[in-house]
């Protein structure tokens, strides 16, 4: 990706879930249950759930969004209410962080670093 404008700025969420070790299918079952209609909301450019390699009762829901409207009418959604609903299947309260980023580098920083030594 190129360097974003002022007005062409990359909006993400990203949502740290500690499911009971108990709760981890019916956590996960939910989690695959909400991508498809969450995907399909206004403005959504992705939205994956991940699983830590190394603690199988660890996701992150991670989103990024056309604009910060588009997030925030999502944080109102049927869907998200449902995300918020699992606090009885975590361990922890969620986390939740939302990113606003200015600049995306890609393969090319990679290279140009690695050219220099």
């Amino acid at each position: 990706m190129s360097e974003a404008s002022k007005d062409n700025v990359m909006i993400m969420a990203r949502i740290i879930m500690n499911a009971l070790p108990e709760k981890q299918k019916e956590m996960l079952q939910t989690l695959l249950s909400l991508v498809d209609p969450l995907t399909r909301e206004k403005g959504c450019l992705s939205y994956s759930i991940f699983a830590d390699i190394e603690d199988e009762n660890v996701f992150n829901a991670i989103s990024e969004w056309e604009t910060r409207q588009h997030l925030d009418r999502h944080l109102q959604s049927d869907g998200f209410s449902i995300l918020i609903g699992t606090k009885s299947l975590l361990c922890k309260p969620l986390k939740i962080q939302i990113l606003t980023v200015s600049k995306a580098e890609g393969i090319e920083a990679v290279n140009l670093v690695r050219k220099g030594s």
